[in-house]
C-alpha cells in the first residue's frame, strides 16, 4: 500500500502548477468539454506512466542495489530542486483538428508528459519500489487528482491554490525521499 500512497501523494503535489496541469486548464478553457478531456488525460497518463514504470522496473533489475540507492537518492534530490522551477506552456490558437477534443487531449497530454517531472518521478518510484502496478496506479491517480479539478474548475483554481507553496512542499518531499534513499532508510528488506 505504501508505494501506491507515496506515488499518489508525490505526483499530485508535483503536478500542481506543472505544464500538464496548465495544459489541462488550457484545454478546458478552449473546448469546454470536460468528459473527453478527462478521458484523454487518463488514457495518456496510463500509457505514459506504464512506460515510465517499466523503465523504472528495468533500472531496478539492471543496477545493483547499492548503486541504485545512490542514483535514486540523487534523482529525488534533483527532482526536488526541479520542483522549484516554474513551468510555462505556450498557448496556441489551434483547434482540436481532425482528432477531436479527446484525441487532441490524449496526444497533447502524452507528449507534454514526456520527460516531465512526474514522468521522471514515476521512473524513480518504480525503481525504488518493487510494485509496478501500485506505482503506476498511484502516479495516475495523483495526476487525475491534480488535473480533473483543473479541467472542471478552470482558471478559478489558480486563484485559490498558492502554487509556489505547493511547489515548495513537493520539493521538500522529494528531497526527504532522496535523503532517506541515500541513508538507506525505509527500504523494504
Amino acid at each position: 500500500m505504501e508505494p501506491f500512497l507515496v506515488s499518489t501523494g508525490i505526483v499530485a503535489l508535483a503536478e500542481m502548477g506543472d505544464k500538464t496541469q496548465l495544459l489541462s486548464l488550457l484545454l478546458a478553457a478552449r473546448y469546454r468539454r470536460p468528459v473527453p478531456i478527462v478521458i484523454g488525460i487518463l488514457v495518456a497518463t496510463l500509457l505514459n506512466h506504464a512506460f515510465a514504470g517499466a523503465v523504472g522496473a528495468w533500472v531496478q533489475q539492471a543496477v545493483g542495489a547499492d548503486r541504485l540507492r545512490w542514483i535514486l537518492g540523487a534523482s529525488f534530490v534533483a527532482i526536488g530542486a526541479w520542483m522549484l522551477v516554474p513551468d510555462e506552456l505556450e498557448d496556441t490558437d489551434r483547434g482540436p483538428g481532425r482528432f477531436g477534443v479527446l484525441g487532441t487531449t490524449l496526444i497533447a497530454f502524452f507528449v507534454a508528459e514526456m520527460g516531465d517531472k512526474t514522468q521522471i518521478a514515476t521512473v524513480a518510484l518504480a525503481a525504488r519500489y518493487d510494485a509496478f502496478v501500485a506505482v503506476v496506479s498511484g502516479t495516475t491517480l495523483g495526476m487525475m487528482i491534480a488535473n480533473v479539478p483543473a479541467v472542471l474548475l478552470g482558471e478559478r483554481i489558480v486563484r485559490i491554490v498558492p502554487i509556489p507553496v505547493v511547489h515548495r512542499i513537493a520539493a521538500a518531499v522529494f528531497v526527504i525521499l532522496g535523503v532517506l534513499a541515500l541513508l538507506d532508510i525505509g527500504r523494504p528488506v
